[in-house]
């Protein structure tokens, strides 16, 4: 009998902490395969890889207050807080389903200071140039700039851009925008992506939406 509640009390636990690792926490990254945009094909067409799920859109959770938010960086109103439904209904579908994985850093020391530095962030315009700048963020970017080490340095890397699809041509996408801005493909310049930062080995999947 003894024996029966202690095999009980571990299969409890198990579920418990199962149900603790897919509950969204404050600080979780939510990576999002868009809607089949230009912009969203684009991001793909020159970050992704085929067979794995392709992002093109990262925000930051934020859980309580009685509704759960996304802290995100937006063509629609800069860096912004969202609501976890609207996001999540901007998705993709899978199966009838948000294509959406929620990460989490596996030290979790930071991610308090983390989001504080997100917050500050709101209201700050979409960066539509790519280029490295607080004065204007795009989605990774926001989570780059505040996601930090004790030392001050970013948690995740920034790697050399690439805007173009894996044949080598850029996307009329790309060429119409920097043309209409007056500026150069920031091509190589150092930068960073959902795809790429999803792979980062700080982070752990904890939950899927599919």
């Amino acid at each position: 009998m003894k024996q029966a509640l202690i095999y009980i009390g571990m299969l409890l636990l198990a579920i418990s902490c199962g149900q603790n690792r897919d509950r969204l926490h404050t600080g979780d990254l939510l990576f999002q395969a868009g809607k089949n945009t230009e912009m969203t094909g684009a991001i793909t067409a020159a970050t992704g890889e085929e067979g794995p799920l392709n992002f093109s859109h990262v925000g930051i959770a934020v859980t309580g207050n009685g509704a759960d938010s996304v802290l995100e960086a937006t063509t629609d109103g800069g860096v912004r807080l969202t609501l976890l439904e609207e996001f999540l209904g901007r998705s993709a579908k899978i199966g009838g389903r948000p294509a959406v994985v929620a990460m989490r850093l596996k030290d979790t020391a930071g991610i308090a200071a983390a989001v504080r530095r997100a917050r500050s962030f709101l209201g700050v315009p979409y960066d539509y140039s790519f280029r490295p700048g607080r004065e204007k963020l795009y989605c990774s970017e926001l989570v780059w700039e505040s996601y930090r080490a004790e030392n001050g340095t970013p948690l995740f890397t920034a790697r050399p851009m690439n805007f173009r699809a894996a044949d080598g041509t850029l996307p009329q996408f790309w060429a119409d925008l920097f043309d209409q801005l007056g500026e150069q493909v920031p091509e190589g310049l150092p930068g960073t992506n959902p795809n790429d930062m999803a792979r980062e080995e700080l982070l752990e999947e904890v939950h899927r939406y599919f």
